[in-house]
């Protein structure tokens, strides 16, 4: 297996503008009732008491598509890493807004989250609009690389799902070089419109629309694991 640690760094700000007295309170009083918590191994009793799927989305943005997902299926348990505090205070608005207590944040590396989690335990695994790093010199940092899809892969179930969004022609084309080395994860696309179409279920996000008045494609792609 390759080492996860080769991407463990996380760069850029954590912090954007000044959090307002409403936005400090959900930091303070929601947050840590629904936090993963920071040490020792954890499953769906740990997280939520009873035996329910997990989902995890690694950099969850400002959560839309988190507390979509979560709205969905509130049967099962959704776990959201994101490093940014902003994004973080956006997600714990919409779980407050919509009630939603299937859901539990991690501000942090979301692969020292994954690691924590059993084997084959994980359903679904999202990554959409992850940073592209489009300088050659910056592609050990991209979260597709062999060491985190290794991982990844261990903790879905046989049959589970890993989705990747991206509207970035680099990442793009890096994704599918690295994906296509690997056997492991079966692509589910018979033509070009499965992944230039979002699918049903995959609430849109605020990032995506934003590429979209750019002008910008949007690629979706769903892996099953094998």
């Amino acid at each position: 297996m390759s080492d996860p640690t080769t991407i463990r760094r996380l760069y850029g700000r954590r912090a954007g503008h000044k959090l307002r007295q409403g936005q400090a309170a959900l930091i303070e009083e929601l947050l840590p009732q629904i936090s993963v918590p920071e040490t020792g191994s954890i499953d769906a009793m740990a997280l939520f008491g009873d035996d329910r799927p997990l989902e995890v989305e690694i950099g969850f943005g400002s959560g839309e598509h988190l507390a979509g997902q979560a709205a969905m299926r509130p049967g099962s348990g959704f776990i959201g890493c994101e490093p940014f505090l902003n994004g973080v205070v956006g997600a714990l608005a919409h779980v407050r807004d919509g009630g939603l207590d299937n859901v539990r944040l991690h501000m942090g590396d979301a692969l020292e989250v994954i690691e924590r989690l059993p084997d084959a335990s994980l359903e679904r695994v999202y990554l959409l609009h992850p940073d592209p790093w489009r300088k050659a010199r910056h592609a050990k940092r991209r979260m597709v690389n062999h060491g985190p899809l290794d991982l990844i892969h261990a903790k879905l179930k046989p049959g589970g799902e890993f989705r990747l969004g991206t509207d970035d022609p680099t990442y793009c084309r890096w994704s599918m070089m690295i994906m296509n080395a690997r056997r492991d994860f079966d692509w589910q696309a018979a033509s070009a419109t499965d992944f230039l179409t979002r699918p049903a279920d995959w609430p849109e996000t605020r990032y995506e629309r934003k590429a979209r008045t750019k002008g910008h494609e949007v690629w979706y792609f769903r892996y099953l694991r094998v």
